[in-house]
């Protein structure tokens, strides 16, 4: 399994001046834009940080995701939530053609932790020997800063002033005041029977 991020988040839509507040308050620099790309840049790295702990897309954007074969023929779990659509679903075979699959086989169960795309019929078609499965879809909370959950701003703005401040060296992991926010956005796993 191999997914790339198709498009990415635009300069436009990261909080820079509300990051350059929230440090200001901490810090006291003045702000005549000097500063502005090492904030963008502590916003991406927080953002990278944050959607890999709790396996979501924070801000809209499209995804591909290359598969050799399915986990289930009936339903696949997709491995980035909040999926928003599906855009194409293809077969391609070891020479490289491909083989555009009709939106009616399939369907996105949309699902805040676990977004499944299942067979609509009995079963997801498959590739044929050696060849893969490229599922394109669009994951994210919101397409910009006003649309995220406020938990999440907050965790963005924190971990991004730590690494701005070069705080995080001293640190073995993700600051405990990030990890009480994101807790109620991480996926619940649980053992027992059957698992």
């Amino acid at each position: 399994m191999m997914m790339v991020e198709l498009t990415s988040v635009p300069g436009a839509s990261l909080p820079v001046s509300e990051l350059a507040e929230h440090l200001r308050l901490a810090r006291g620099f003045s702000d005549d834009g000097s500063q502005d790309a090492s904030l963008e840049s502590g916003l991406r790295a927080a953002l990278s940080a944050i959607e890999a702990r709790i396996g979501k897309a924070l801000f809209s954007r499209r995804f591909a995701l290359t598969l050799m074969a399915w986990h289930d023929p009936e339903a696949h779990v997709l491995p980035l939530a909040p999926v928003v659509s599906v855009d194409s679903v293809k077969l391609i075979t070891r020479a490289g053609a491909e083989t555009l699959v009709a939106p009616e086989v399939y369907e996105l169960r949309a699902d805040r932790h676990r977004p499944v795309l299942a067979a609509a019929g009995r079963s997801l078609p498959s590739p044929s020997q050696g060849g893969t499965i490229e599922v394109e879809f669009t994951a994210g909370f919101a397409s910009d800063w006003a649309g995220l959950p406020a938990d999440l701003k907050q965790a963005v703005l924190i971990l991004a002033g730590e690494f701005w401040g070069q705080e995080m060296a001293a640190q073995t992991g993700i600051p405990f005041s990030v990890s009480v926010l994101l807790e109620p956005h991480r996926p619940l796993r649980l053992r027992g029977a059957g698992a």
